[in-house]
């Protein structure tokens, strides 16, 4: 009797538990489903459904509750909070993720739903292991006041404490305004999908207000004004679905913290294949101009590459790709876009991907063909000079292994910059169209021999001569490597075997930095 009424207690409880989880997960109104639909956007669990392995998800405190009061919020206590929180694996590997749910007071962060946020992250920051945010929030919940500005701080702490420790992915799914974007910002990369995502720090009625500027959300601050005017925003898609298939891929590229390498694969592509088309991909002549992202997709395995800022600063691609099965971050000039010149966007882009390259143990390789820093008064006010060194600063502190490639033209101080052997390349390579000088033959020519030149009779054909004279002294392919600033002048169409020999050499690479706090990089 005692037991059989015991059962009939645990089976009452076992119910009342499934039905509140049902609710935790259904959201307190149905019909706020049918409007997160209706306006082209996923619930967080169908979100982190598409971001993990199937049937992998363990939620955390899904059952939680705020305990704050006034405003009518003690009538309001829906169970999770608004935010959803657990881990689960991506690829077999473990991945903590945090998800906004808008259903619940427009996702908007109190004390309760900051907690959550927090220990999921420490969790992350003590397991190892990547942290992804699913973002489509309104920001602090004002009924609550400092109590969810404070939660903001605590998530910036930690986002600054895992900041080279474990990869921090934010997906931007809805709107993030105010102090709320500084936490992507903090993080390495930034997802976001066009329509329905939205960063800003204040509103377009606040800007109106105070500037008198008319601008839509989109408009202010969008995914493609992000991706292409900010810089703010990585990666930008069409769609959630391929957003997240795009987070999964990344995270596969990436190690799980900054104590591991990141994964390795089987190689199907063979790494003495020849690259017989660079010979006609890249011209001999140095003003001609080629799309180095077709000469990367020749040179990695199965030709696939994810490209970093795409559309920001497109002079300098940085990209996320593997060689011989390894994974390796590329750093290439963009002769199809300015010439390939470096400016003060195109540094700080590749100073950031170096640096995330070397936190997490990422080789890098280096392709050059470039003629220099763009000049201007522009670029000199805003401070070429110190945003361009953050590049200098990002090659020279870097530990991890680094390969250069001088492809074409190399020139001046935008030469040392992009990885040379003066600053720490451990493998210089270059092609035998390789022109490395302080600069082009016809630029150096006027100034060295300005006098002889205005001597002449003929002033033109001496230009000429000196300009021959001085391109077979000084700007031959042989110039660096007789004097051992390049270690090997290669066929190009060796390029991909030559790459991947030098990297399985170095990846048992052991460098150290002199012991310090930290840098003080120029900024």
């Amino acid at each position: 009797m005692t037991t059989t009424s015991s059962s009939a207690g645990v089976q009452d409880r076992l119910r009342e538990l499934h039905q509140l989880k049902q609710l935790a997960h259904e959201g307190p109104d149905p019909k706020a489903t049918e409007r997160q639909h209706a306006k082209g956007k996923l619930t967080a669990h169908e979100r982190i459904e598409l971001l993990l392995d199937k049937g992998s998800f363990a939620e955390v405190e899904s059952l939680r509750r705020h305990r704050a009061s006034g405003f009518g919020l003690e009538g309001k206590r829906p169970y999770s909070d608004g935010v959803v929180t657990g881990w689960g694996t991506v690829e077999g590997r473990t991945v903590f993720v945090y998800a906004h749910d808008f259903r619940i007071f427009g996702g908007a962060l109190g004390e309760a739903h900051a907690t959550k946020i927090h220990k999921i992250m420490d969790l992350a920051i003590a397991a190892g292991a990547p942290l992804v945010s699913l973002n489509d929030g309104a920001g602090a919940r004002i009924q609550e006041g400092v109590s969810a500005l404070a939660g903001y701080g605590g998530i910036f702490q930690r986002n600054t404490r895992a900041s080279g420790v474990i990869p921090q992915i934010s997906v931007m799914l809805g709107p993030c305004a105010g102090g709320a974007a500084y936490s992507p910002a903090l993080t390495d990369f930034i997802f976001a999908v066009r329509d329905i995502s939205q960063m800003f720090i204040t509103g377009p009625d606040v800007v109106k207000a105070v500037t008198g500027e008319e601008i839509t959300q989109n408009g202010l601050g969008g995914a493609d004004v992000h991706a292409g005017v900010s810089g703010v925003a990585h990666f930008v898609y069409d769609d959630e679905e391929t957003c997240l298939a795009e987070v999964r891929y990344l995270l596969s590229l990436l190690p799980s913290n900054n104590r591991e390498l990141p994964p390795g694969v089987p190689g199907q592509d063979p790494t003495d294949r020849p690259c017989d088309a660079l010979l006609d991909l890249v011209p001999a002549g140095g003003n001609h101009s080629y799309d180095i992202r077709a000469v990367i997709d020749e040179l990695v395995d199965d030709g696939e590459h994810m490209e970093v800022h795409a559309t920001w600063a497109p002079n300098l691609v940085c990209a996320l790709a593997r060689l011989d099965g390894h994974a390796v971050g590329i750093v290439a000039n963009q002769p199809a876009a300015m010439a390939g010149v470096l400016d003060i966007k195109a540094s700080e882009k590749g100073a950031r991907f170096v640096q995330f390259c070397d936190a997490f143990n990422i080789p890098l390789i280096t392709l050059v063909d470039v003629p220099g820093f763009l000049p201007g008064v522009d670029q000199e006010h805003e401070g070429i000079i110190r945003r361009g060194a953050k590049l200098l600063y990002a090659y020279c502190n870097a530990t991890v292994p680094r390969i250069s490639v001088v492809l074409r033209k190399a020139y001046g101080g935008a030469y040392i910059v992009m990885d040379s052997r003066s600053i720490g390349a451990d493998i210089a390579l270059a092609w035998p169209t390789n022109e490395i000088a302080v600069m082009g033959a016809e630029g150096a020519a006027n100034v060295v021999f300005r006098r002889e030149i205005a001597a002449a009779d003929d002033p033109e054909a001496m230009r000429a001569q000196k300009i021959d004279e001085y391109k077979r002294e000084l700007v031959h392919p042989y110039y660096a490597a007789e004097r051992g600033l390049v270690d090997d002048v290669i066929d190009p169409r060796d390029t991909r075997s030559v790459l991947a020999r030098s990297l399985s050499m170095l990846l048992s690479k052991d460098a150290d930095l002199p012991r310090r706090k930290h840098g003080n990089p120029p900024q």
